[in-house]
């Protein structure tokens, strides 16, 4: 596996490389990360070499700058979810309420921006085990609050016939499930509260980039830029 390396596919989408190149440099980048590069066939290791003469050169040493953490790839799939439901039907119309699977991406992208794990493949590869988190979490809200529906996969299939990307359902394939559920007000935070019971610390204890991390707990008062 390849360390110290970011998927810059974003970089050659700004290039005016076509989507579906784009695609193919972000599989085959994801493959060689995975089990290397003796493993690609040579047109795929020759494909690869020609996307990254394309980039342009990165500063090393005191001058590199560290990409951030809402610009991985991990983050920007959960801030489309977000932004995907709070223009939703189920969100635009409750006027009084607040959907359980916003206060539960707010809460998870607030503990990304508050730990800043790398996100590289060993992350996000650990990080499909809080899919079970993320339904058992939603899944105590719903006796709380009222049902509504939202589609999870159809924004999804939109946003990637226009974009290069490997993102997945959030509710992982295969779930059609499209349960919604709204809270009232108190319900809503006393759902945050338990969100940030328990996600800070399973996001902790998960992502191999955090392993060392001494950081606590983000403080109640903490908030997330942008959220």
């Amino acid at each position: 596996m390849q360390k110290g390396e970011d998927n810059r596919a974003d970089e050659l989408r700004t290039l005016g490389w076509g989507i579906e190149d784009v695609r193919r440099y972000e599989e085959l980048w994801e493959y060689r990360q995975r089990w290397g590069a003796i493993n690609l066939e040579r047109d795929d290791r020759a494909f690869l070499r020609k996307a990254e003469a394309a980039l342009p050169k990165r500063l090393s040493g005191k001058g590199s700058e560290k990409k951030r953490t809402k610009d991985k790839s991990h983050y920007r799939w959960l801030a489309f979810y977000l932004e995907a439901m709070r223009q939703s039907p189920a969100e635009t119309g409750a006027a009084d309420g607040q959907g359980a699977w916003t206060i539960l991406l707010e809460e998870e992208l607030r503990s990304l921006d508050y730990y800043e794990p790398v996100l590289g493949l060993p992350d996000t590869l650990k990080a499909r085990e809080l899919v079970a988190v993320r339904e058992g979490l939603i899944a105590a809200a719903a006796q709380q609050g009222r049902s509504a529906s939202f589609d999870f996969i159809t924004p999804l299939e939109e946003y990637k016939a226009q974009n290069s990307c490997s993102w997945k359902p959030l509710r992982g394939d295969g779930n059609t499930d499209t349960s919604y559920p709204l809270l009232d007000a108190d319900a809503a935070s006393a759902f945050r509260a338990e969100v940030r019971q328990t996600l800070p610390a399973r996001i902790r204890g998960l992502f191999p980039s955090l392993q060392d991390s001494d950081k606590p707990e983000p403080p109640a008062d903490w908030s997330a830029p942008g959220l």
